[in-house]
């Protein structure tokens, strides 16, 4: 495992956000941003294996935790969900201050990956210089019909998993904040869309859980993205129909930054190859060796997007 340092950021807001940091062996070296998924926790797999392949390559690197998600509850009423976009753009900033010299790359997994393509598509054209690309890996494209997707089949055993965790947040939640949410509705909350409708939409000021997912899905700003951008998934994703595959695939076929790796399988950020006891974990060498390439064309002062492909 790599070695990092936990560095706390105050908010404007008046909360905190935390990062696992891996310092560059150069000033000017490149600095890998990680976005974790749903209920991401510092020993999440593929976070961790983001920041080893940061390190292989000699790049500096950021686990940013979403609030709450660091292993202390947040101090701020609202907590995280997946369109909430400032928090990224506090830290970006705060990157280029601190290595204005060093290009930034990022990766997000799942609910981070929304996250981020959310955030470079609202950005488009306006993103800092520093900003170089970005890999996004089994993304919920569409909230509301991953929502439904998830509570079918095998999938509900992460349903139920995501569900305990995040109802045991929003019960501790309520300690700080005793009319932040109906205690009785998140009690009764038996599915993702219902704790969204009963929970997270409330808390952050959308009507509803359909308001959330519709304001909130990165499916309405791919279109909008102007950085060299991988999308890794599966058709098998349980997270997500398959004909959500094939609606993004016809908006890359008009967005030069999309490069788009759809697969047969690989599940929900899995991607897993070789032997038991020599596991390959794919999607997080991909995502690298996809950035490198991105900032090789760069630095041979290459048009970013001359290799993008669907």
């Amino acid at each position: 495992m790599v070695a990092t340092r936990r560095e706390r950021l105050d908010t404007p807001d008046g909360d905190v956000l935390e990062l696992d940091r891996l310092d560059g062996p150069a000033a000017d070296a490149p600095r890998l941003v990680v976005l974790h998924g749903l209920e991401g926790t510092p020993q999440s797999r593929y976070a961790r294996g983001a920041l080893a392949e940061a390190d292989r390559r000699g790049w500096g690197a950021d686990l940013l935790y979403f609030r709450s998600c660091a292993g202390t509850l947040n101090r701020a009423r609202r907590l995280y969900h997946s369109g909430e976009t400032s928090d990224l753009a506090f830290v970006v900033e705060h990157l280029v201050r601190e290595h204005p010299r060093s290009p930034l790359v990022f990766a997000g997994f799942s609910l981070g990956g929304n996250v981020l393509l959310k955030w470079l598509g609202e950005r488009g054209t306006g993103l800092p210089p520093q900003v170089r690309g970005a890999a996004a890996v089994s993304v919920p494209f569409d909230l509301a019909r991953g929502a439904r997707h998830i509570g079918k089949g095998f999938a509900r055993v992460y349903e139920a998993s995501f569900l305990r965790s995040l109802k045991r947040k929003t019960l501790a939640k309520l300690e700080q904040y005793p009319d932040l949410t109906d205690p009785v509705r998140l009690a009764r909350s038996r599915s993702i869309y219902e704790f969204d409708d009963a929970v997270t939409a409330p808390v952050h000021g959308f009507r509803s859980a359909d308001d959330y997912y519709a304001r909130s899905s990165s499916l309405g700003y791919l279109a909008a993205i102007r950085i060299p951008t991988l999308l890794l998934s599966a058709a098998d994703d349980p997270f997500l129909p398959a004909a959500v595959l094939g609606e993004v695939h016809t908006i890359a076929t008009r967005t030069p930054a999309l490069t788009l790796e759809f697969v047969p399988r690989g599940g929900h950020v899995g991607f897993v190859m070789g032997p038991p006891w020599r596991p390959f974990y794919y999607a997080e060498w991909r995502v690298a060796e996809f950035l490198a390439e991105v900032l090789d064309t760069a630095s041979h002062g290459r048009h970013p997007l001359a290799s993008a492909h669907v």
